[in-house]
């Protein structure tokens, strides 16, 4: 297969990154301290700005944007994946082919990106990516999931505390 990603300098872009193994796996919630540490630590070294965040038990949805003279998201991929994946336990399966190659049975090889087209797209990510926990039956309620960037938007007046109640019929940015 053919996969083509979008590299555009200074893009804002929306991911998704999955668990290799996502039935029944907590990973990403039992050890959010230790990918905090990570992020921050790829940051640091690589920037980026975290629009919107939001960790479930198998996979992540980020919304970030680059700096205006870089392009380079898999680096910075990379080195997230590879540095959680280092920083846990091997306790893990993996395949013979992994093994082979050194790898860790963490996380799926490929992710998806999604380069963000205008305003409306932008909140269109947004939303989708903080009523995940909703959607996925986690919490009745968008507030109630503590893995997310959601209060730090309440808190800055971007999303109202009771945004979606609870229904994906609700969803909207405060204008």
């Amino acid at each position: 297969m053919d996969y083509r990603r979008v590299w555009h300098a200074g893009g804002t872009y929306f991911f998704t990154v999955n668990l290799l193994q996502r039935q029944h796996n907590d990973l990403l919630i039992r050890h959010i301290g230790l990918l905090r540490q990570v992020v921050s630590s790829v940051k640091q070294r690589h920037p980026f700005i975290i629009h919107g965040w939001v960790v479930l038990p198998d996979h992540l949805h980020a919304l970030i944007e680059l700096p205006a003279n870089d392009s380079d998201y898999a680096t910075r991929w990379r080195l997230i994946k590879s540095g959680f994946s280092k920083a846990i336990p091997q306790e893990e399966y993996r395949s013979t082919v992994r093994r082979r190659r050194g790898e860790r049975g963490i996380w799926q090889r490929r992710y998806w990106e999604h380069c963000i087209r205008n305003e409306a797209d932008y909140r269109a990510h947004m939303d989708y990516l903080h009523i995940n926990p909703v959607k996925h039956g986690l919490v009745a309620q968008v507030k109630e999931w503590p893995y997310s960037t959601f209060q730090r938007l309440v808190e800055q007046g971007i999303y109202p505390q009771d945004w979606a109640g609870g229904s994906e019929d609700e969803v909207g940015y405060v204008d």
